[in-house]
């Protein structure tokens, strides 16, 4: 006959042998949420220091500063989110802008508002898919291909226009940059609405879910039926013709088609959503979170502009903020807390 010691010994021993394994699941639980919510929480800290040293930080003029400034990044970087998705990147989105802002005001000087705003969209929407069809149909990497779009593009922007701005004469059409809606700006407007429209394709809808599928396993995708170039190539689309929105936000808010406008961009675009936490390998990221990456930015250089701070230092910081961010990549994706 077994005695209840012989029971009691077995059970205890299970016990603490699964002691260890569901205290590292609580910790694993707590980890996901701190990189989950730890973007947000870091905004609201960083919104909260700056509040408390500079007292027009939290006024509402300030405010919506904040947000006019980081609408153009913001309005290219969600185009970029889907591009890094697939495990690609694009360095033509800068170029892309200027081109389309300067070919917005000539053609909106000469056709009016609507011609002008539609040429430049189409302008980018195929500046974009010709980047794609490089990189799917001539098997060139991202880099290259978008880096010689990146020459090719800022080249013929200079060409256009001989190296000087295009001055644009058409109220509606400086509406988009200067104009508001209920003491909104318009350009906070457009980066909203246009963050809404992305949220929706990326999250409920085919296109969104083969774009994740694309960048966490291409091969089980093209074997699934999938047909990632056409995709791929809808992807890059996207993102020239949300570089083309871009440029038509910041040509408004100017009153100027500038050549030299855009310069740049494309580091602080693929900045926005690398601190957003879209990882650089593909599969994971969200249009939220670059929405978030872009506020922390502008955020960051208001908060120095306010503290009278040095503004070389804007692009130290944001070094500094982009390796945070990379390390908790890195972080998220190790398996020592699984």
């Amino acid at each position: 006959m077994i005695g209840k010691s012989s029971l009691i010994k077995p059970r205890l021993q299970v016990e603490s042998e699964l002691a260890p394994s569901r205290t590292a699941s609580v910790l694993a639980k707590a980890v996901r949420a701190a990189l989950s919510y730890g973007l947000l929480l870091g905004l609201v800290a960083i919104a909260l220091i700056l509040a408390s040293v500079s007292p027009t930080f939290l006024t509402r003029t300030n405010l919506l500063n904040v947000a006019l400034q980081a609408s153009v990044v913001a309005v290219m970087a969600f185009g970029e989110t889907f591009v890094i998705l697939t495990a690609g990147i694009d360095l033509s989105v800068g170029s892309v802008l200027g081109l389309t802002g300067v070919v917005m005001a000539s053609t909106t000087n000469h056709f009016g508002t609507p011609l002008g705003i539609l040429t430049g969209l189409a302008l980018g929407a195929m500046l974009g898919t010709v980047s794609g069809l490089f990189i799917t149909q001539a098997k060139m990497a991202p880099f290259i291909a978008t880096l010689a779009m990146l020459a090719i593009g800022r080249g013929l922007t200079y060409v256009f226009t001989n190296g000087q701005p295009i001055l644009v004469h058409s109220p509606t059409f400086n509406f988009f940059g200067q104009g508001s809606v209920v003491d909104v700006p318009v350009p906070v407007i457009l980066m909203f609405a246009i963050f809404a429209v992305c949220w929706v394709i990326l999250t409920q809808t085919r296109f969104g879910r083969y774009v994740l599928a694309i960048g966490g396993n291409p091969e089980v995708t093209r074997l699934s039926g999938i047909p990632i170039r056409r995709y791929v190539t809808m992807v890059y689309a996207l993102t020239g013709l949300l570089a083309a929105v871009g440029g038509l936000i910041l040509t408004a808010r100017l009153g100027t088609g500038d050549p030299n406008g855009g310069i740049g961009y494309e580091l602080d675009v693929i900045a926005a959503v690398v601190i957003g936490g879209t990882s650089l390998a593909g599969g994971r990221g969200s249009v939220f979170r670059t929405l978030l990456g872009a506020l922390i930015m502008a955020v960051v250089a208001n908060g120095l502009v306010l503290l009278n701070v040095n503004p070389f230092w804007s692009q130290a910081v944001r070094g500094c903020i982009i390796l945070v961010a990379v390390l908790a990549d890195s972080v998220q994706r190790k398996s020592w807390y699984e």
